[in-house]
C-alpha cells in the first residue's frame, strides 16, 4: 500500500468516525464532466391491431415503410396504395448515463408522432439512436410496454385511460459507442453544487481541507469547488469516493416568499420577517338583480300594457378587523396572524404584495 492509498484509508476512517446530521457532498453536488447525454431516433412500430397511422394523413409513415422494404429488396410498385393501419411512425428517446460501455442496455421511451391511437401490442423495429453530434451511440429494438388503453364505439364515443400512444421498452437499446470524458485526465476535480450558494461552496471547501489537509480544495464561485486529485485513474476513483461521502452543513436559503398565481399556492420561507405594520383587508360585494313590473293604462284611456324593468343594486362590504405584525415576527407568528383574519389564498397574495411594496416584508417575493 503506497502513501496515497494509506492517506485515503485514514481519511475514510476519520470520516466514518465523524458522522453527523449534515448532508453528504454526494447529495448536494456533482462532479463536473460526469453527466448523462440525451439520445433520439426515428423509427417504425409494427404489429398494431388496426390502431396505427391513417394512410391519407401520414405520408411520411408510408415513405418510411417503403424505404424499409427496399432495404430487404422489396420494391413497392408505383401507384400501390399501402395500408399502414398496423404501422406507426414514432420518436425514440433514451438517456445515456455517464461511463456507459458498449453492450450495456438502456431503457427507451417510444412516442407516436402521427395519428396512431394506440401502440399497445406493437414492436419497435431496429432504430439508430443519435446524440447531438449526429453520431450513433445506441441501437433500439423490442416489444413495447404500454400503460394506457382506449376503446371507441361506432357512434364516435370513446374512452381513454392514461396515454396509449406512448410506450416503454426496458433495456430496449444496446450501447454501441462510449462517450469520451476527461475523468482520467490529470486535472483537478471540480464539484458543482446543485444550488448556487457562496456559503455552501465555502463550507464544502473547508470540510475537504479539514479532512485532507490545507489548500486541497478552493471555492471558485458560488457553484464550483476545485479539488486537487491524484493523477492515477484508479486512485482518482478512491479519492472521489472519499469526497462524495464527506458531510457538509449547507448554507441556509435566503428569505423568500413564493406565490403560484395559477394554483393559489403560497410558500413562506423560514427566515421571512416583517417590520412593524398594521394591515386590514376587506372585500366589496356588488349584487345586481332585475325585477319586471307590468304597467296598465286606465280603463277608459287608450294604450297598451307595458312591462318596465326595475333594477335593484345592493353593496355589501365586509368589516374585517385590522391586525398588527410585531417587529421580527417568526414564520409561525406570520401564519397565525393571517389565519386570525381569515384571509383566503387570493387575499393573502394581495396582502403579501402590499407588504412588499411598503417595505415591511423582509424577503424576496417570487411569483411563478
Amino acid at each position: 500500500m503506497n502513501s496515497i492509498q494509506r492517506a485515503i484509508t485514514i481519511a475514510l476512517m476519520l470520516l466514518m468516525a465523524s458522522a453527523s446530521q449534515a448532508e453528504r457532498i454526494k447529495d448536494i453536488a456533482t462532479v463536473a464532466g460526469v453527466r448523462s447525454n440525451q439520445l433520439i431516433g426515428y423509427g417504425l412500430v409494427v404489429g398494431l391491431d388496426g390502431t396505427g397511422d391513417q394512410t391519407n394523413q401520414s405520408p411520411f409513415t408510408i415513405q418510411s415503410f417503403n424505404n424499409m422494404l427496399q432495404q430487404f429488396g422489396i420494391t413497392v410498385p408505383p401507384g400501390t396504395r399501402v395500408q399502414t393501419k398496423n404501422v406507426a411512425a414514432v420518436m425514440i428517446q433514451a438517456e445515456l448515463p455517464p461511463f456507459a460501455k458498449p453492450g450495456q442496455g438502456l431503457d427507451v421511451t417510444v412516442s407516436s408522432i402521427s395519428n396512431a391511437t394506440s401502440l399497445r401490442g406493437g414492436s419497435l423495429l431496429m432504430t439508430s439512436l443519435k446524440g447531438p453530434d449526429g453520431e450513433v451511440y445506441a441501437i433500439a429494438q423490442g416489444n413495447l410496454v404500454v400503460g394506457g388503453f382506449g376503446a371507441q364505439g361506432r357512434d364516435g364515443s370513446r374512452i381513454t385511460v392514461n396515454v396509449p400512444s406512448v410506450g416503454r421498452i426496458p433495456s430496449g437499446a444496446t450501447v454501441e459507442r462510449a462517450i469520451p470524458n476527461n475523468f482520467s485526465a490529470g486535472q483537478p476535480v471540480v464539484l458543482n453544487l446543485h444550488r448556487a450558494d457562496f456559503t455552501t461552496a465555502n463550507r464544502v471547501a473547508q470540510s475537504i481541507n479539514e479532512m485532507l489537509g490545507p489548500d486541497v480544495a478552493r471555492a471558485q464561485d458560488a457553484v464550483s469547488v476545485a479539488v486537487s486529485a491524484p493523477q492515477d485513474p484508479s486512485h482518482r476513483v478512491d479519492f472521489i469516493s472519499l469526497l462524495e461521502n464527506i458531510n457538509v452543513e449547507p448554507g441556509e436559503e435566503a428569505a423568500k416568499v413564493v406565490i403560484n398565481s395559477r394554483t393559489g399556492t403560497i410558500v413562506v420561507g423560514q427566515h421571512v420577517r416583517v417590520s412593524p405594520v398594521a394591515v386590514t383587508h376587506g372585500s366589496l360585494t356588488v349584487s345586481v338583480s332585475e325585477d319586471y313590473t307590468a304597467v296598465q293604462p286606465n280603463p277608459l284611456a287608450g294604450g297598451d300594457t307595458a312591462v318596465l324593468p326595475n333594477s335593484n343594486i345592493e353593496i355589501t362590504e365586509e368589516t374585517n378587523p385590522m391586525f398588527k405584525f410585531s417587529p421580527g415576527n417568526t414564520l409561525e407568528d406570520i401564519v397565525r396572524s393571517v389565519n386570525n383574519v381569515g384571509a383566503s389564498p387570493g387575499d393573502l397574495m394581495a396582502i403579501l404584495e402590499a407588504l412588499k411594496q411598503s417595505g415591511a416584508l423582509k424577503a424576496q417575493l417570487m411569483v411563478i
